[in-house]
């Protein structure tokens, strides 16, 4: 079909990547669950997670017999201290896997410094970027990784049940893919990740999301980056939350804890604000670490305005002020 080919272009496009390092999968956990088990990891091998890893990963990779999974240190914020994970890695490291924007807070770890360091391990180097396509820049070849996979419907505006998965031409030629059905075996381009009964109207979607990102790419992230901003700032003036995130560097979206957010949440869907309550179980480790169950995130969008962030502010004033 002329409009899904159309969107493999976009997506290779938007991430430095040929198109057909491209494959169009259901979501980002099903499409880095595949590229893991593509490494064929064996007992004794270790991979190096981030301490925000999503929990379904942590999950798939604890139920892989005598593999050891290791977690990088961090700063005090909470980010990766690449000169830490460094000193610490074990040499039978073969796979390190990086969250680079988590679902549960707005930190940014240092994808390009862990490629670097991934390198240096002789591992290969996959990046859950399914908060960070359509939210800023992505350059694979930047980053050196061998895999990425981002969600088709968050920042990319895309339907649900879609995803955009990278495998660079190098893991390709190296790996065999997973559970390949009629219509992957013996590609050898990344669509090996796909199947033949596929969700096409889903890729349709898809593919028209990425062509229409591509048409206000600059305006979008900057317009989101300071509405974030400006409601970090408000909610940081709160006396009963808090802003979970701190850094130099912070996601376009803001995450807040210290009261109900499961309560609050249902307030703003009736004043017609929509925010997200991610609990534990998305990053288990990372949320244990910070002693939080739940988090509130609040995710500007194209059309977010400022009129909405008053809207916003008003509704969530009786939880938070």
């Amino acid at each position: 079909m002329d409009a899904v080919a159309r969107g493999y272009a976009a997506a290779g496009e938007l991430l430095g990547a040929d198109a057909d390092e491209i494959a169009l999968v259901e979501s980002g956990n099903r499409g880095l669950q595949a590229l893991i088990q593509s490494v064929d990891l064996k007992p004794g091998d270790h991979v190096l997670v981030d301490r925000t890893c999503w929990g379904g990963t942590l999950a798939m990779l604890a139920s892989l017999s005598g593999v050891v999974v290791d977690v990088m240190p961090v700063d005090d914020a909470g980010v990766v201290d690449v000169a830490a994970a460094r000193r610490s890695a074990d040499p039978r490291t073969r796979l390190v896997v990086l969250t680079w924007i988590p679902a549960t807070c707005g930190v940014v770890n240092p994808a390009e410094d862990v490629g670097a360091l991934s390198a240096e391990l002789g591992a290969c180097y996959f990046v859950d970027a399914c908060q960070v396509v359509g939210q800023r820049p992505v350059d694979v070849a930047s980053l050196r990784c061998d895999g990425l996979v981002s969600s088709g419907r968050k920042w990319l505006g895309g339907p649900r049940g879609t995803a955009v998965l990278y495998a660079s031409r190098r893991f390709l030629d190296a790996t065999r893919p997973f559970m390949p059905d009629q219509f992957g075996a013996g590609r050898t381009d990344a669509r090996r990740y796909e199947t033949g009964e596929a969700n096409l109207a889903g890729r349709v979607g898809l593919a028209a999301a990425l062509l229409s990102y591509q048409a206000a790419e600059s305006e979008r992230s900057a317009r989101m980056a300071a509405i974030a901003d400006d409601i970090r700032r408000r909610a940081a003036a709160a006396t009963r939350a808090y802003v979970v995130e701190r850094g130099a560097r912070l996601a376009d979206f803001v995450t807040l804890a210290g009261f109900d957010v499961a309560k609050a949440a249902s307030d703003l869907a009736r004043a017609g604000v929509t925010v997200s309550v991610p609990t534990r179980e998305y990053a288990p480790l990372d949320m244990d670490s910070r002693r939080l169950a739940e988090v509130m995130r609040i995710a500007p969008h194209p059309g977010t305005t400022l009129e909405d962030v008053e809207v916003l502010f008003d509704a969530l004033s009786h939880w938070i002020d």
